[in-house]
């Protein structure tokens, strides 16, 4: 691939200092992942579902603010409690985690599926959820052979000619040809997809979100 070689080495440049944070931070993946409650679990897919064109550090202090209030709150006091935190869909966001409650009780099973499996169910039946957030999802619960293809990944995918154009909207032959790119790139850094992808937010941002 023609760009790789200088991605990693730009990507190895941060390695030593981004180490123990990604670490810390997989360790957290995949504790929730092994002994999360439905309820936690539920409360990370929502988070995932709020940082769809919104940033992961509102959606961390979102997910810390509203707490169990996505499985209690009624649907008004949702949408306000999204809007409180300066979301930029309260009221598309709240419906789809109101309605998507139905999974409670059946995500434990999810995440220990096949991860392509599970992928697909996510997909195909939970509102918000699309093949990057359901991809952010499986890797925060743990899953490392995923890629969140959000718009910094992207870029910086671009910038190294490793794809022609940013996609504007996905399906699933387009994410997973994008993906299968993003999985050989690890594979050379050496690390699994989803946890590589700590270490480019690492070198985009300084810091490890996830």
């Amino acid at each position: 691939m023609k760009n790789v070689g200088e991605l990693i080495e730009e990507i190895k440049r941060i390695y030593s200092n981004a180490k123990e944070e990604v670490e810390k931070r997989w360790a957290e993946f995949e504790n929730l992942g092994k002994n999360g409650t439905e309820e936690e679990l539920f409360i990370e897919l929502s988070f995932c579902i709020l940082t769809a064109n919104w940033t992961a550090k509102d959606g961390i202090k979102a997910q810390k603010e509203i707490k169990d209030g996505f499985l209690t709150l009624n649907l008004e006091e949702l949408e306000n409690a999204l809007r409180k935190v300066g979301h930029r869909f309260p009221k598309a966001r709240s419906k789809y985690i109101y309605e998507n409650r139905w999974i409670l009780g059946k995500l434990k099973e999810i995440v220990s599926n096949d991860t392509n499996d599970a992928r697909v169910f996510l997909v195909n039946n939970i509102k918000g959820i699309g093949w990057k957030e359901s991809s952010h999802f499986l890797r925060n619960v743990g899953k490392c052979d995923v890629a969140i293809l959000d718009k910094h990944v992207l870029r910086l995918l671009k910038k190294y000619d490793l794809i022609k154009e940013i996609p504007k909207s996905w399906n699933k032959n387009r994410y997973l040809s994008i993906e299968k790119i993003f999985k050989q790139v690890a594979q050379e850094f050496g690390e699994c997809p989803g946890k590589f992808d700590l270490y480019l937010w690492y070198y985009l941002k300084g810091v490890v979100e996830k």
